[in-house]
């Protein structure tokens, strides 16, 4: 390990940053070192440039992908080696717009249906009974589930934040079959590996196969359960407020994007007009 990178590690540690983000950001300078074959601290702005334009429209990398790029290398400059430069010399790719695939409850229904494992069904439920992540779910611990407040301890969640969820009598349920077929002891979800936990991919995988067996048209991940969770909160009349410290985001503006995913919610949105005191004559109709 260079000298450069094991500072860039520490750096990033100090910092609080998560595993997963540490390994994204040393991938992506890897690479950018690879493309100049020199290290990054021998370029400069302009040789960036070149880079994440490679990135774009040679590599045809997606703009989460380069935008994570630009992010891993925009701390190795401004963090580790301190360059006097601000944010605004490393310019993000623009991202399309996209509503998030939302499932009916008939379409949960039909998914769940088709998950045949007693684990990743519990798992999978978690994920859409209480919207928590998919690595949330997988780490989620025995001593998490208060049965008693009706609460789910989501600790560590992202940034590093701890947060409770709601427990559902219907998840509740389900958990307690599992845990009395399998007794976990610590991990509520226990990888194959030794007091180690179910892993973030295994769970991915399972939700892709039971898509698939489902014939849904609308693809299915365990983010997209958890989108559904929101977007049936919301449509059942649950404050943005309480969704959003339910799904952990920062910002309400976050949460305010489900508002557009769910139809129900703007055909029941008064409008203006009908609210008027006096109609409005109709086209034709003028007042004489």
């Amino acid at each position: 390990m260079t000298p450069l990178r094991q500072r860039m590690l520490e750096d990033m540690q100090l910092r609080g940053l998560a595993p997963a983000t540490q390994r994204q950001y040393i991938h992506y300078v890897a690479g950018y070192a690879r493309y100049f074959n020199m290290s990054p601290e021998h370029l400069d702005l302009e040789d960036f440039r070149q880079y994440e334009l490679y990135l774009l429209n040679d590599r045809k990398l997606s703009p989460e992908s380069i935008n994570t790029c630009v992010s891993g290398v925009k701390f190795l400059y401004l963090v580790t080696l301190e360059m006097p430069w601000s944010d605004d010399q490393f310019p993000h790719v623009r991202r399309p717009h996209k509503l998030p695939v939302v499932l009916s409850p008939e379409e949960i229904v039909q998914f769940f249906d088709q998950v045949p494992s007693l684990k990743y069904r519990a798992a999978l439920m978690t994920c859409y009974g209480a919207g928590v992540r998919t690595f949330e779910t997988v780490a989620l611990k025995v001593g998490n589930i208060d049965s008693k407040r009706m609460l789910i301890r989501v600790e560590q969640g992202k940034g590093r934040k701890d947060r409770y969820v709601m427990l559902s009598p219907r998840l509740l349920e389900v958990l307690r079959v599992w845990w009395r077929a399998a007794r976990p002891a610590e991990w509520l979800f226990p990888g194959w590996r030794t007091a180690r936990h179910m892993t973030a991919g295994s769970l991915q995988q399972a939700c892709r196969d039971a898509w698939l067996r489902s014939g849904l048209s609308k693809r299915v991940t365990p983010h997209t359960l958890r989108h559904s969770f929101a977007t049936h909160l919301l449509e059942n009349g649950t404050d943005t407020r309480i969704i959003q410290v339910l799904l952990g985001h920062s910002r309400i503006e976050t949460t305010a994007h489900y508002t557009a995913v769910s139809p129900q919610v703007v055909a029941r949105t008064l409008s203006p007009l009908d609210r008027l005191d006096r109609p409005v004559p109709a086209p034709g109709k003028a007042r004489r």
